[in-house]
């Protein structure tokens, strides 16, 4: 995990350390999203500012966080499902209980040493490029375009006919894979 800022590679390790206790109890691990998916696959050329995770087991999610330090904060600017670690700096989240709806293929999430505490799971660079297309045609998330084209421009070995066929899913047909090789 060279090359990431300390204080994300820092919270990689906590957030590695939750997933181990998670899977301790029984409880599959929670997969890493959004921003901080975005910030790990860019070497922290991305930065974000919390973690986003998927989790069916949102419940033991929370309690394991509370179990590495995390505490619940309260007040304006806060989100109530966000969680922080007082020696971190950034908050962690569920967004989901379901791997991008239920639309990306959780066979091909990674998992990801921060030894030695153990791996965690991120959602696949594919279905992470699609996710920023989606939000990007929206039409309420412009800068979306930038960190799909930015990933597939650093990682174009990925299973580019899977990643068209995701994009196209998350757009309802509007982009492919033409969008993100127009601007590369």
């Amino acid at each position: 995990m060279s090359g990431l800022r300390p204080a994300f590679e820092q919270a990689l390790h906590v957030f590695a350390a939750v997933s181990a206790t998670m899977e301790r109890s029984g409880f599959t691990a929670p997969i890493l999203v959004g921003g901080a998916a975005v910030e790990l696959y860019a070497q922290s050329d991305i930065a974000t500012g919390d973690f986003d995770v998927v989790t069916t087991r949102q419940d033991r999610f929370e309690q394991a966080l509370a179990e590495h330090g995390f505490i619940r904060p309260s007040g304006t600017g806060r989100f109530a499902s966000e969680w922080v670690h007082p020696d971190l700096g950034l908050g962690f989240q569920v967004v989901g209980d379901s791997l991008l709806d239920g639309n990306a293929d959780v066979g091909r999430v990674r998992l990801i040493a921060a030894e030695p505490e153990g791996t965690f799971a991120v959602i696949a660079v594919e279905d992470l490029i699609a996710d920023r297309m989606g939000q990007y045609a929206s039409g309420t998330a412009p800068e979306m375009l930038e960190q799909a084209r930015a990933l597939f421009t650093l990682y174009q070995d990925a299973d580019l006919h899977y990643m068209d066929r995701r994009i196209r899913e998350e757009t309802f047909g509007t982009y492919g894979l033409a969008d993100l090789q127009s601007g590369s």
